[in-house]
C-alpha cells in the first residue's frame, strides 16, 4: 500500500519511506517533462567519472563512502558553498533581490532575545493552498513563537486574501511575513533565530545545518523526503511535521494542531534543547 513502510536495503543507516513518499519516476510509469528532466540527469552522471557536491564529507561520511563503494565513482565535497558569502552584505545579495531591506530584516531580528525566532520558508519552488497557508498563519500565532515567514501568496487568490482577519496586526510584536524573496542566509546566521521549518530542499537544509539549528521538516517532492531522514533519523536534529505523500506542487494538506506542535516542539519542547545542541555540535 502507499503508506507502508519499508527500509532502502544497503544504505548506511536503517532509513524507511512510504511508497507515496518516493518520487514519481520511481512510482509510476507515466512520463512528464519533469521525470523526463530526472532521467536526463541519471543519464549525465552514468556518464560522467565523478560528482562535485555541495556538502562536507563529515556531515554524511557512510552515504559518500557508499556513493563511491556502490557506484565506483568519485566524490568532491566542496560545501557548504554558502560559507562563503562572510559579511552581512553578501548574505543579504545571495539569490534575487529581496522583499525586504536586509537593515530592516536585522533591525526586527536585534529586538528579539538569542534563540527565540523560528524562520518559516518553503523555497522558491513551493507553492501552498490559500487553505494551508490559513492554517499555517493560525498555527504560528498559537505557538506563541516569535517567527518569520516567508510566503509566496496562492496563484489566482486576492492579495492577502489567504492571511486570517487582522492576522499582522496581531502578530505585530511577534512575527514578520515576508512577501517574495528573502535573504536567508542572513536570517538564519542571526543569533536571535533558534529554529527553521524547512521543506528540506538540499541548500536550505544545508543552510539550517551551517546554521547549527534545529527544524521542523515539512518535505514536498523529489528528494525532499530523504533529506528529512537525514535531518530527523540521521542527526536526530529536527522533527517531522507529518507530510506523507509526494506531490509536486502543494504537498499533503497539514493541520494546524500538527504545525503548532512542531515548531513548540523545536522551540520549547521536553528535546528542544537536546537538539539544538546537537545541531550546534562540530
Amino acid at each position: 500500500s502507499d503508506t507502508e513502510r519499508f527500509g532502502l536495503p544497503g544504505w548506511p543507516d536503517r532509513i524507511e519511506l512510504t511508497r507515496s513518499q518516493v518520487p514519481e519516476l520511481i512510482r509510476l510509469e507515466q512520463e512528464d517533462e519533469f521525470t523526463k528532466m530526472l532521467e536526463r540527469v541519471e543519464e549525465a552522471e552514468e556518464r560522467n567519472s565523478g560528482l562535485i557536491v555541495n556538502s562536507f564529507y563529515e556531515l554524511e561520511p557512510g552515504y559518500a563512502d557508499h556513493y563511491r563503494k556502490v557506484l565506483l565513482k568519485k566524490e568532491w565535497h566542496i560545501g557548504p558553498v554558502s560559507l562563503c558569502n562572510k559579511n552581512n552584505e553578501d548574505k543579504a545579495r545571495r539569490g534575487k533581490e529581496a522583499a525586504i531591506d536586509d537593515h530592516e530584516c536585522l533591525k526586527w531580528l536585534d529586538s528579539k532575545n538569542p534563540n527565540s525566532v523560528v524562520y518559516v520558508c518553503f523555497g522558491t519552488n513551493s507553492s501552498f493552498s490559500g487553505s494551508q497557508l490559513l492554517e499555517t498563519a493560525l498555527a504560528l500565532e498559537a505557538s506563541g513563537q516569535e517567527f518569520i515567514w516567508v510566503v509566496r501568496k496562492p496563484k489566482n487568490e486576492e492579495e492577502d486574501a489567504w492571511l486570517p482577519e487582522e492576522f499582522e496586526k496581531r502578530i505585530e510584536e511577534k512575527g514578520l511575513v515576508i512577501r517574495g524573496w528573502a535573504p536567508q542566509v542572513l536570517i538564519l546566521d542571526d543569533k536571535s533565530v533558534g529554529g527553521f521549518v524547512t521543506h528540506c530542499g538540499w541548500n536550505s537544509a544545508l543552510e539550517g545545518i551551517s546554521a547549527g539549528l534545529p527544524m521542523v521538516t515539512w518535505p514536498i517532492f523529489a528528494k525532499q523526503f530523504d533529506n528529512e531522514k537525514l535531518i530527523t533519523d540521521v542527526l536526530r536534529t529536527g522533527v517531522g511535521v507529518g507530510a506523507q505523500r509526494w506531490v509536486r506542487l502543494a504537498g499533503d494538506f497539514i493541520k494546524r494542531e500538527q504545525i503548532e506542535k512542531a515548531v513548540k516542539e523545536i522551540m520549547v519542547g521536553e528535546r528542544s534543547e537536546e537538539m539544538s545542541s546537537r545541531a550546534k555540535a562540530p
